[in-house]
């Protein structure tokens, strides 16, 4: 990626001048760090990933338990079966997240970013097989300085191999999904892969390899919407990454042990490992930045620094702006996080909670479609019986086979004509033809036109029903 910069006025007339208006950024060589935010991370990573390659295995029913079936267009989540006409769910689902990141970032800043986004995860996990085949950051920096050898080349096949395998297996992973992935599985063997599996496998891998290995800190800083709109959910009290200026400055070197007072100086020594550490590049003894993506490394660095020059810890530390420049206690700042924002975003995420929790608890366990027969809207039959057609789609939403009756209402002397009962497999849907009849008399004095008719489907078994709205077209 590139920065603009500025372009410099000519200095004499005539003269002529080359202007670059965009500077190749420098690569960064992020320091390993250790320390308890570092094994937060870790944890997160592990966790994040186990949930991601597990779940796809798991079964449920002898089906597997999370399966989004686009062609047979069911959506299996643990014992839920969801179909097209679902898609409310998943709009919930989808404010649910929205609202719950806002109430987290406006606590606690960036935690999704830190420590769960799959940016962040992907490129901890590459940067830790970088350090495996390529060292820490100076041996990185002088490998890529180095001429190419035989020692240069193994590392860097090594480690773009391994990464290419963990890039690519997360592809598979994510098709499997989509695709049953014990089939996946058997027929990546053969590498007997349908077109879409192929291109998905590829460019989800592609995608991973890209954004992990190489464009990382580009990503978030310059991709990536959320670095945008922080700060409409921030403000001096929500709880970020921040630099004690007061306790710090002025920086300056001193012996281990030496009190920074007593030789006119503040904790920091100005060492730098705050920025070595950081996976965007950014220091954090500049201010709050929106290229921070509160990971904390610094916090870890800091701290061991700390330790080492027998000062107190928190130099950089979580803390809110209000909190740092006021010299409040943790006490004090976490009172200040039941701030209107954070109530309003708090109830909307308990409504929509409860609303998808209401609602999944009262679903109907089958859906029902009522289409007309548009071929004959309305015919007369024998003995003077008028007869409209229709088409039930019903939609087994449960594992076992279910048995549905249909009876009519809402029309006077109307009747079925056809059978009123269908059986539908597990996780099923079938086409039910229904004919639907009244009498001449009925007919004369429903009159001509179109009238209001209902359809109750109610499953044998469990004595759960629908009502669905449909016409009854009366001929002249």
């Amino acid at each position: 990626m590139s920065r603009v910069v500025p372009i410099v006025p000519v200095a004499a007339a005539g003269a002529e001048t080359t202007v670059w208006l965009y500077e190749k950024s420098a690569k960064l060589y992020p320091r390993a760090v250790s320390g308890r935010f570092a094994l937060w991370r870790w944890a997160l990573v592990l966790a994040t990933q186990v949930v991601f390659y597990g779940l796809p295995w798991l079964q449920w029913n002898d089906r597997q338990a999370i399966l989004f079936d686009l062609a047979s267009r069911r959506f299996y989540i643990g014992p839920l079966v969801l179909y097209p006409q679902d898609f409310i769910y998943l709009t919930g689902l989808l404010l649910l997240a929205a609202y719950a990141l806002f109430l987290f970032t406006a606590v606690a800043g960036r935690l999704w970013c830190g420590y769960a986004c799959p940016q962040t995860v992907y490129t901890e996990i590459f940067m830790a097989i970088e350090r495996w085949f390529e060292g820490d950051r100076v041996r990185r920096q002088r490998l890529d300085g180095a001429p190419w050898t035989l020692d240069k080349m193994w590392r860097k096949a090594g480690k773009h191999a391994l990464w290419v395998g963990l890039a690519l297996w997360t592809g598979f992973t994510f098709v499997g999904y989509f695709t049953p992935i014990k089939q996946l599985w058997a027929e990546s063997f053969t590498l007997d892969f349908g077109p879409w599996e192929w291109f998905w496998v590829c460019f989800y891998g592609f995608a991973t390899w890209g954004n992990a290995g190489f464009m990382r800190e580009q990503v978030c800083k310059y991709m990536c919407p959320y670095a945008r709109f922080q700060s409409a959910m921030f403000d001096r009290d929500t709880l970020v990454i921040g630099y004690d200026v007061a306790r710090g400055e002025p920086r300056g070197s001193r012996a281990r042990n030496v009190s920074a007072k007593s030789v006119g100086k503040g904790d920091c020594i100005d060492c730098s490992l705050c920025v070595q550490v950081c996976p965007t590049g950014i220091d954090i003894r500049a201010g709050l930045q929106n290229e921070c993506i509160g990971c904390s490394a610094c916090i870890d660095a800091c701290d061991g620094v700390m330790d080492k020059m027998g000062s107190p810890r928190g130099l950089i530390r979580y803390a809110t702006e209000n909190g740092i420049a006021r010299g409040w206690s943790k006490a004090q700042m976490w009172r200040r996080a039941a701030r209107p924002r954070v109530l309003v975003y708090s109830a909307i995420l308990l409504i929509i909670v409860g609303g998808l929790a209401a609602s999944l608890a009262l679903r109907t366990p089958f859906k029902v479609d009522v289409v007309r027969d548009r071929g004959a809207l309305a015919r007369v039959v024998g003995e003077g019986f008028v007869e409209n057609s229709y088409r039930l789609q019903i939609m087994n939403a449960t594992e076992t086979v279910q048995r549905y009756r249909v009876g009519v209402d809402g029309l006077a002397g109307a009747v079925l004509a056809s059978s009123a009962e269908i059986d539908v497999g597990a996780a099923q849907s079938r086409w039910m033809p229904v004919a639907l009849r009244i009498a001449p008399d009925a007919a004369a004095a429903a009159r001509n036109g179109v009238h209001p008719v209902r359809f109750t489907i109610t499953a044998t078994g469990s004595g759960a029903s629908l009502v669905e709205k449909s016409t009854f077209v009366v001929p002249r």
